[in-house]
């Protein structure tokens, strides 16, 4: 009874698949069967060509199936289907013509085709003409990915044919990019190709550059004088010139086998030595071979008997040279599709140097937004109170410390960083106004003694961070919308972060412009500046004032190291880095002058990257030069960019 079941649900099955046997995709398969179950990467292709040229839109399902190893075939007649295993252990098959379910098949009646990488590789560029028609849109980008990844001739009529039915306008302008790209290259029409061409003259993006450069790479050749090589030539060179010297244009003629090599003095030696015969030399006695011009002469003589090869003389140079004409000629043999090339790419590079110099501007506005930010607690605590603070470096490390310890205890980004501002100036105030109390305020109108005491300072805040956090820099992490950066082309771009410490360096001159014109502290700090007697006079606390202002100074350094420490690294030592660039922008910009220090700023970010785009393989040579500059403006223009005026000036 067993058998008869067994026999009975055989012939079940093979009444289920008989239908299949006709079908237009089992025909092309069964006749690819020996190179589809003995595949490999050499011999698959036309397989793989027979199947995705078909036209039969069940393709794309086998192809798919085949690469994702689920494609099996029976071994009863030999029929392909795709197969998922079932909780059981058997398989059910289903029909690649309809999709329909075949039956339940065991294991062991079945062949799994398991394609290798680099035929997986070959099926994936075989479903790109499906793909980019496919209803799902992430198959349709994949498609477009391949394809650029690895152009081919063939997959340009299937691009071109998709591009009416796209409703994605996002893909559809992929698909026109990537069609001018492949015209340029793939299309037998000339017409074709410079039409594409022009059509993305002065375009920005490195696949464009990339396609136009192959068709115009040169090779030099040469033809007799008189002649014109039959080539699409790009240009004549003339022997003797910049273009071509005359060592490297006879040089060109002994690779063509058009001229004899000449015999270098390795080469001359070498024949001498192998024709000494008793102590000589053609009759020349080895002992007096000890001159150039002696070895020259013995050479001469073997090559008169035909011993060695003739040396070429400056003679024999230029008579080869004039016998032959120098062309660089084009490996694209259209001149019209080179022609359309040269200036396109001409155009291209005009707007990439113009780009570049775009971004090389964002470039120096980013790091002028950055000395701006450190500098502008300085430019309160040196600019308007005249203190030089050498521990001004330390207040910005503090902040960082600060927003370093609040992500420890804040674990959310965003929400971190809006608590460590306020923190971060909380801090670095208080740490300022302890500073005035305890030192500062005991050495006004003494400039040197309070530049060592904050020196000391500086160095004891230093050690003091290093013995909390250690030597090792500390991550401040930003937030996840800060990560990447705006591209505002191929070219140009710019990172979310500088653009938000550029943000916030123009939030905190605007802050500072505030206090100073519109607060009763900003009055009373002016007054106290500019004549502490007749503040005093008038009633003005100018003791608290300075405090105050000491503290607002600090406090704005503290959230200049927040702002820093997400790009650069935390460490003990990070004020240095900003100290001394925070001082050249005040002075240079105008002591006690906030539109100085922002003039300042721009103007040392501006030459910094200037000397690092003309050297950018010595970003220090950088530093080196700004400070040579400083100090030549500053014997020009002692006051700074913008000089205070009036009474103040004169203090």
């Amino acid at each position: 009874m067993k058998t008869l079941l067994l026999a009975a649900l055989a012939a079940l099955l093979l009444t289920n698949a008989a239908p299949a046997q006709t079908t237009p995709v089992q025909d092309i398969l069964r006749s690819q069967s020996d190179l589809i179950m003995k595949s490999s990467r050499r011999t698959i292709g036309p397989a793989i060509d027979a199947i995705a040229d078909s036209g039969l839109p069940q393709m794309q399902s086998v192809l798919e199936a085949w690469r994702a190893k689920d494609m099996w075939q029976r071994k009863s007649d030999g029929l392909f289907f795709a197969a998922s295993k079932n909780p059981d252990g058997t398989f059910k098959l289903r029909d690649f013509e309809d999709n329909a379910a075949v039956g339940d098949v065991a294991k062991n009646t079945l062949i799994q085709l398991k394609p290798n990488s680099g035929i997986r590789a070959m099926i994936a560029t075989a479903l790109v003409q499906f793909q980019l028609s496919d209803p799902d849109p992430t198959k349709r980008h994949a498609a477009l990915d391949s394809i650029s990844r690895d152009p081919d001739a063939a997959l340009l009529a299937p691009l071109r044919a998709s591009i009416n039915g796209e409703d994605d306008a996002a893909l559809l302008a992929r698909k026109t990019r990537l069609n001018n790209l492949m015209t340029m290259t793939y299309d037998p029409d000339d017409a074709s190709r410079v039409a594409a061409i022009n059509a993305m003259a002065g375009d920005l993006g490195l696949d464009f550059r990339g396609t136009l450069n192959p068709l115009l790479i040169t090779k030099m050749t040469v033809a007799k004088t008189g002649t014109t090589p039959d080539a699409n030539v790009a240009a004549q060179l003339t022997p003797s010139t910049d273009a071509l010297s005359r060592s490297a244009a006879y040089a060109i003629l002994v690779d063509a086998g058009l001229a004899p090599p000449l015999v270098t003095q390795d080469a001359r030696d070498d024949a001498l030595r192998a024709n000494i015969v008793a102590g000589y030399v053609a009759d020349t006695p080895v002992a007096q071979l000890s001159t150039e011009a002696k070895r020259d002469a013995a050479y001469d003589a073997l090559a008169a008997q035909s011993l060695a090869a003739p040396r070429v003389t400056d003679t024999d140079i230029t008579v080869r040279l004039s016998e032959h004409q120098f062309f660089e000629v084009y490996a694209e043999p259209s001149p019209a599709v080179t022609t359309a090339g040269k200036a396109a790419l001409a155009k291209s590079e005009s707007r990439v140097a113009a780009s570049q110099m775009v971004d090389l501007g964002l470039d120096a506005l980013s790091l002028a937004s950055i000395y701006f930010l450190a500098a502008i607690g300085l430019a309160i605590t040196f600019g308007v109170m005249g203190v030089i603070n050498m521990a001004h470096g330390e207040f910005i490390m503090l902040g960082a410390y600060t927003g370093y310890v609040v992500q420890l205890f804040v674990p959310n980004h965003t929400l971190s960083i809006i608590i460590a501002v306020p923190m971060a100036f909380a801090v670095t105030f208080a740490a300022g106004v302890a500073l005035e109390r305890l030192v500062i305020r005991w050495l006004y109108h003494r400039p040197l003694e309070t530049l060592l005491a904050t020196f000391g300072v500086s160095i004891a805040l230093q050690q003091l961070a290093k013995n909390i956090f250690g030597t090792q820099a500390r991550p401040l992490t930003s937030p996840a919308w800060l990560d990447g950066a705006w591209a505002i082309n191929d070219v140009v771009s710019i990172s979310y972060i500088r653009i938000a410490i550029f943000i916030l360096a123009l939030m905190f001159l605007g802050l500072f412009l505030f206090i100073m014109r519109r607060t009763r502290l900003g009055l009373e700090t002016r007054a106290a500046t500019q004549n502490p007697r007749m503040a005093s006079s008038m009633g003005i606390n100018t003791d608290r004032v300075n405090m105050l202002t000491f503290g607002l100074g600090s406090g704005i350094a503290g959230i200049a190291g927040v702002a820093i420490g997400l790009f650069a690294k935390v460490t003990s030592e990070m004020g240095g880095d900003y100290i001394v660039q925070s001082f050249m922008t005040v002075v240079v910009g105008g002591v006690g002058n906030i539109w100085g220090t922002l003039a300042g700023a721009a103007m040392i970010g501006g030459f910094q990257k200037g000397v690092e785009w003309l050297n950018p393989s010595n970003t220090l040579a950088a530093q080196t030069y700004m400070i040579v500059f400083i100090i030549i403006f500053i014997q020009f223009r002692p006051r700074g960019i913008i000089a205070l005026k009036g009474r103040a000036a004169g203090d």
